[in-house]
């Protein structure tokens, strides 16, 4: 068990991006994948404060909240014993499941790439005591020396905003111990070819699970305001294995007869019949 303090670079500056205009067209197109790729930061400091008014009280604001069904870290377990383990949380967003660690004893580092759900985390560290020391920084080049986390996992952050997830591997598993572990949350592949819709309509198919096109939204100058990105099953698993990893389990959540909550596509009637998260249980060789 690790004894020393989670390491905590200074603050490497991300370039800035101008904001997004208004969303005026969206749809599943290829663009460019650097366009694609630094859409997200702007998008999340533009949304931050919106998010989590919307989900704040859902997620909370010291708790481990792995996906929309409600499936919670301190019931799963899916980190294990956390004490005195160096824990690296990637795409945090307010570091939300980072303060729930440190409460468990974990030392725990955030990163996300937006400044705004990194003041937004802030403000939650003032709020409930539990400071989390935070990084801004691209899940795909971490500021960190080879070796030094314990663990590090993502619940819904980075990997569905960027054309090249299997760069975020590599570099987990670069700032990983040998025997470390990768876990993280993501859409469930199957969901895309379902409309983004949590009533009954969202159970019929109306797109190839195998088209591969981002959902992009664009300003009316044309630019990228949004994307996320799809893959399918098996590309989840080789990218997860180009990047030196060794994939351990995959875990469906259950929709919960109690979770009302709806989120976007996400909501109890489509829950009962089709997955809506997958999450991704790997570790480093060693």
């Amino acid at each position: 068990m690790s004894q020393t303090p989670a390491p905590v670079p200074p603050q490497v500056p991300v370039p800035d991006v101008a904001p997004p205009g208004p969303t005026a067209d969206a749809g599943y197109r290829d663009v460019p994948a650097a366009e694609g790729g630094r859409a997200g930061r702007g998008w999340w400091d533009a949304n931050a404060a919106e998010y989590l008014d919307e989900h704040g009280a859902f997620l909370g604001a010291a708790d481990f909240c792995w996906c929309p069904e409600g499936l919670r870290e301190r019931d799963a377990r899916l980190l294990g014993e956390v004490t005195g383990l160096r824990v690296l949380e990637v795409g945090a967003g307010a570091a939300q499941c980072s303060r729930w660690l440190v409460a468990q004893g974990a030392q725990a580092v955030a990163t996300d790439v937006s400044r705004g759900m990194l003041a937004a985390g802030a403000a939650l560290d003032r709020a409930t005591g539990i400071r989390v020391p935070a990084v801004q920084a691209d899940a795909r080049r971490l500021p960190f020396a080879d070796g030094s986390f314990d663990a590090a996992f993502t619940s819904f952050g980075a990997i569905p905003f960027v054309p090249d997830a299997d760069a975020i591997h590599r570099e987990v598993a670069r700032v990983l111990r040998p025997g470390g572990t990768w876990t993280f949350s993501v859409t469930h592949p199957s969901r895309w070819a379902f409309p983004d819709d949590p009533s009954a309509h969202g159970l019929t198919a109306n797109r190839s699970y195998f088209d591969r096109r981002p959902y992009v939204e664009t300003d009316a100058a044309g630019r990228v305001v949004y994307a996320e990105y799809h893959r399918t099953l098996g590309d989840h698993v080789r990218e997860v294995v180009a990047g030196g990893l060794e994939l351990r389990d995959v875990v469906e959540p259950e929709w919960p007869a109690d979770n009302t909550e709806v989120w976007g596509g996400w909501g109890p009637v489509r829950g009962a019949y089709l997955p809506g998260t997958a999450i991704f249980r790997t570790r480093l060789p060693g």
